[in-house]
């Protein structure tokens, strides 16, 4: 997918996702991969930046799950604990109370991600796993999440306090890239990273008495409906739940 040779695929996945190529930037696409992480035209992609709002880091389809007693969560007809997610039982402890929000990407999404919160970032903490496809067929074998690999951001943020911005990767995604692993000061809007090739998904991890997600999407959620979203639209406000 990184080759000249895969240019070739790009109109054909063009037509049958309904692209509008008007919509991005494509200066120096030489492959797939870098057709498919293309950037959007920032206009496109405003950021809501009250300081007082939730906002989303992505494109995507939204379900949000109240985090209770270490919730399972079921996901894809998979299940996974926030301890076994995070592989830190003190870290995900601090979550009791909160929200998980999971976001899934398809391959007609836009495939970059923003930050979704100023705050203050530790170093990326790399969880390597097995790649399973994202299929329904191939979701007997076991849980996604859990034998994916994933990376996660604990951010101090200024609005939310102690959260977590995680990507995880599917069979079909070769990497998932961040542009800032190391620690340091982050602003809401800016470019996290992307995903190449591939369904994924982005979960933001948010502690209890922080947040009040909008009542819409809550509801949804509640009934097992996912929500469209697009990046730096607002989907909640400070204060309690």
């Amino acid at each position: 997918m990184d080759s000249r040779l895969s240019k070739c695929l790009i109109k054909p996945f063009v037509k049958s996702n309904n692209i509008n190529l008007d919509d991005y930037i494509l200066e120096d696409i030489n492959s797939f991969n870098a057709f498919f992480c293309r950037k959007i035209k920032p206009e496109l992609r405003p950021i809501d930046m009250d300081e007082n709002h939730l906002i989303t880091p992505c494109d995507g389809l939204l379900k949000v799950y109240p985090i209770n007693d270490d919730l399972v969560l079921p996901v894809k007809q998979s299940e996974f604990t926030i301890s076994d997610l995070l592989v830190d039982k003190d870290l995900a402890k601090s979550f009791d109370g909160g929200y998980c929000l999971v976001y899934r990407l398809c391959v007609n999404h836009y495939h970059r991600y923003a930050y979704f919160e100023t705050g203050k970032k530790a170093e990326d903490i790399v969880i390597p796993g097995l790649y399973h496809t994202v299929q329904p067929v191939a979701l007997e074998a076991g849980p996604v999440f859990i034998q994916n690999s994933r990376q996660y951001t604990v951010i101090d943020t200024k609005s939310f306090g102690r959260c977590v911005q995680m990507e995880v990767g599917a069979m079909l995604v070769g990497r998932i890239v961040n542009e800032q692993p190391n620690e340091g000061p982050v602003a809401r809007g800016d470019e996290k990273g992307h995903f190449e090739y591939g369904g994924s998904t982005i979960i933001v991890l948010v502690p209890p008495n922080q947040v009040k997600i909008n009542k819409e999407l809550m509801d949804a959620s509640q009934n097992g409906i996912e929500t469209p979203v697009k990046m730096g639209q607002t989907i909640g406000e400070k204060g309690a739940s």
